[in-house]
């Protein structure tokens, strides 16, 4: 998302890094291409002002002008300003004043409320809840139905609603469902409108005076940019919300919703949800964001998503192998499987410091359909195949092919490549990670 305001900030940080000695008119003329920026980037301009105002009043006082590296420190302001402006820290949602604890989502109809429901579910079992679906949309159509499928889908337990219901009584029996079903936590899933009105407000007023929440969160498009913070406000003067979820953080939007609705409405992002999968879904932290947008990498959140996906007993077993040359093309694609529920490779490497700007980054865009394609490819071998590629003869590899919807030189191709990672990794077995040893003095 925030691509084109991050390449901008960084051409204007490595003109200033370039200038060795920094003058009070140097950091003038490059806040204003940074202020420029974040208002492409449709940051409003209230908080753009803000904001500019709090990196000059550091950025020509003496700890930039009489630094050894004045470029480096300005970064450093305008990571630790953007981080404040974001929030600062990590805001957790409130999940106490009751039992089970309820959270109810609201927001404009097409936000993403429903999936959003389905996600947050996910990311609360991953936290040791029991999360509890309900939904309370009667007016939309299907919409029950679809919460009921992504509920069957992700094995959580959903109560039955039915459209002659009012979303009040909705919340009220399935507070008391969610109990009996010996869940913790409900996560309401409210009706949206395609503006906001009267009505809406109303219907929402009745639930949160019915089934008091533990926490409101509104659901935003952060597609849809300044939208987003004013429809924030507004619902935040209606209903005071507890927190954001900001959806499709994933597409190529500007960004400024993100970087403007803390400091408009005085109310955190909790999450951002990064993609279409259940599990494209994170908490957000304010520091993180910043130093992505800065381009420098956002380690923690990588290791979380590793941690999560990487499964511990299975790396060990892997290990032995490599160590063994054992590693066949069956673990080949499991472990890309393992990778691929981290995300996208390009997601991964932008959190990677110093690949953000990466020329190579863009050339990992279509690395994904290849890594289904390869795993098309070996899905089609038998079991023998996966374990054993050297019996993998000609016809065999047409077979492979026509199976896999691929080409023969794509199967070709593939047990190339993983040839040749089995020569290297017996180079290395055969005393390479010795002589590596002895270079690094252990």
């Amino acid at each position: 998302m925030f691509e084109s305001l991050s390449d901008r900030l960084g051409s204007v940080f490595k003109k200033l890094k370039g200038q060795g000695k920094l003058s009070e008119k140097n950091i003038q003329d490059g806040l204003k291409e940074v202020r420029l920026a974040l208002l492409e980037a449709d940051v409003h301009y209230k908080v753009v002002k803000t904001l500019i105002a709090a990196i000059k009043e550091r950025a020509v006082g003496q700890e930039v002008l009489e630094s050894l590296t004045p470029g480096q420190q300005v970064v450093k302001i305008v990571n630790e300003e953007l981080t404040n402006l974001m929030g600062g820290a990590n805001e957790e949602i409130n999940l106490g004043g009751g039992h089970p604890a309820s959270i109810m989502l609201v927001g404009l109809q097409g936000s993403g409320k429903t999936t959003t429901a389905g996600k947050l579910a996910v990311y609360l079992r991953g936290q040791g809840r029991k999360p509890y679906l309900v939904p309370a949309d009667v007016y939309r159509p299907a919409a029950i139905e679809q919460l009921t499928k992504i509920g069957k889908e992700l094995s959580i337990p959903v109560y039955p609603s039915d459209t002659d219901s009012k979303p009040e009584k909705i919340a009220e029996l399935a507070r008391i469902k969610c109990a009996q079903e010996g869940c913790d936590t409900m996560i309401l899933d409210t009706a949206g409108r395609l503006h906001i009105d009267d009505e809406l407000m109303a219907e929402l007023g009745r639930i949160k005076a019915t089934t008091p929440p533990s926490d409101i969160l509104l659901v935003a498009d952060a597609m849809t940019g300044q939208d987003a913070v004013n429809m924030a406000k507004a619902f935040n003067d209606a209903m005071d919300v507890g927190g954001v979820i900001l959806t499709k953080m994933d597409g190529d939007a500007r960004g400024g919703a993100a970087l403007s609705i803390r400091s408009i409405t005085g109310k955190p992002i909790k999450f951002i949800g990064t993609g279409e999968k259940s599990n494209a879904f994170e908490a957000f932290h304010p520091n993180r964001m910043a130093s992505r947008i800065l381009g420098m990498g956002d380690v923690m959140t990588l290791i979380e998503k590793a941690q999560d996906a990487v499964d511990v007993k299975k790396a060990a077993e892997l290990e032995k192998k490599l160590r063994k040359s054992q590693f066949t093309l069956e673990d080949f694609k499991d472990q890309m499987v393992q990778v691929r529920k981290m995300g996208s490779l390009e997601d991964i490497m932008s959190m990677i410091p110093g690949m953000g700007k990466s020329k190579h980054l863009k050339q990992l865009k279509g690395s994904d359909k290849e890594m289904i394609k390869i795993e098309a490819i070996i899905n089609s071998m038998t079991l023998e195949e996966r374990r054993n590629h050297t019996i993998i003869n000609g016809s065999r590899r047409k077979r492979i092919a026509k199976g896999s919807g691929a080409t023969v030189t794509d199967v070709n191709q593939l047990l190339k490549n993983y040839t040749q990672v089995m020569k290297m990794m017996k180079k290395i077995n055969k005393g390479g990670m010795k002589k590596m040893g002895r270079m690094l003095g252990l």
